[in-house]
């Protein structure tokens, strides 16, 4: 607002007191109108609205302590060219200041353990029910497995890869397998594994012959990782002690895990192989060792008819070295495949392959060993 607002023209009549000398010349002083008014701030006239004010034609922009917003956009014309003012930025903190110490991370689980151990006691309850009542039920919960089992692998190999591996032929091969080697041994067990990778062979050649030797390459080592290596179980069980032999080696394989599980989560610190599994530390596989061989002495001196603890020490190493690389090759091929679970089956665990993983490689391990230190049964 300008002095003509104020309905006189600019400096006229006696505007109070100053220190700048007497008053000027003019109408003399009234002390009534004083009260009524109150001094002003000198500014320059504004055009009335409407005018050069409101185009870019040759107008001079207004400046003064009335237009600090417009004298501020015009010292950052260059940086801003559209006249945008730019926020606020809160001040960098000096170097020197006190920085807040960081807060101590609490590591976790990375699963729902309360799921997990839930699902493992279950499963742990129908394993060990199916093996003492009847073990042909046993063998068909082995079968049931690999079938699962087969079917997330060669799912998650066609959803990633685009890998076709036969299903139909590797369940049905899968299951013949494992009953194989329960009637017949390891006889049974190899002349199984022929005939499937031959069913695989034959079944590929009805679809078109691009990647052929892809998927039945996928198809064969599919039979030998999951149904092959599970009919080592069922070749234990054909033992006249089977069931504690099977027993046996269940228990040393989950001790091996949770031994590196307890250890590794608590006093882990130099990682086993990076690249394969992050979470697997050198401390975690000490602690498997130190379970796995206590687990095996008590086992081979307590359940297995002539064993001795000393063979167990030796068994328990076996299998916490089989049952961590058996996990490593998973982990491989999980990578490869870009996933984390094979499958989401059991809560907590994944799918029937993550928990199949460790046991597996196991079986043939534990199987012989038995055998060289006690005999076929």
């Amino acid at each position: 607002m300008n002095d003509s607002s104020w309905g006189a023209p600019p400096h006229t009549g006696y505007w109070g007191p100053t220190d700048q000398g007497p008053a000027p010349a003019g109408p003399a002083y009234d002390a009534r109108d004083a009260q009524h008014t109150r001094p002003m701030p000198v500014v320059p006239d504004v055009p009335d609205h409407g005018g050069d004010q409101d185009d870019d034609r040759g107008a001079a922009r207004l400046s003064g302590p009335l237009f600090r917003d417009e004298t501020f956009r015009d010292q950052t014309a260059q940086a801003h060219p559209y006249g945008e003012v730019p926020q606020k930025q809160d001040p960098e903190p000096m170097a020197d200041a006190p920085q807040p110490a960081p807060q101590p991370q609490k590591k976790s689980a990375g699963r729902d353990l309360s799921a997990a151990i839930g699902v493992g006691v279950g499963l742990g309850a129908v394993i060990v029910a199916s093996l003492f009542v009847i073990k042909a039920v046993f063998v068909g919960v082995v079968a049931v497995a690999v079938v699962v089992g087969l079917w997330e692998l060669t799912k998650r190999l066609e959803e990633r890869k685009g890998i076709r591996a036969p299903l139909v032929p590797l369940a049905l091969g899968g299951a013949a397998m494992v009953v194989a080697g329960y009637v017949r041994g390891a006889e049974g067990a190899w002349v199984a594994m022929a005939l499937t990778a031959l069913a695989v062979l034959v079944w590929r050649m009805t679809e078109p012959p691009a990647d052929y030797l892809r998927d039945v390459t996928a198809g064969v080592f599919a039979a030998f990782y999951v149904p092959f290596l599970a009919t080592f179980v069922t070749m234990m069980l054909a033992a006249d002690d089977g069931p504690w032999r099977v027993l046996t080696f269940l228990l040393l394989t989950v001790v091996s895990d949770t031994g590196a599980y307890a250890v590794g989560w608590r006093f882990g610190r130099r990682k086993l192989a990076p690249r394969i599994s992050p979470g697997k530390t050198r401390e975690g596989l000490l602690g498997a060792v130190a379970f796995a061989m206590a687990a095996g002495a008590l086992c081979m001196q307590f359940l297995i008819e002539g064993g001795a603890w000393w063979q167990g020490l030796l068994l328990g190493l076996a299998v916490a070295a089989s049952a961590t690389l058996g996990d490593l090759g998973e982990s491989m091929i999980k990578r490869d495949l870009g996933i984390k679970d094979m499958g989401t089956l059991l809560p907590g665990h994944g799918g029937i392959m993550d928990r199949l993983d460790s046991l597996l490689p196991t079986a043939p391990v534990v199987w012989l060993l038995l055998v060289l230190f006690v005999g076929s049964g």
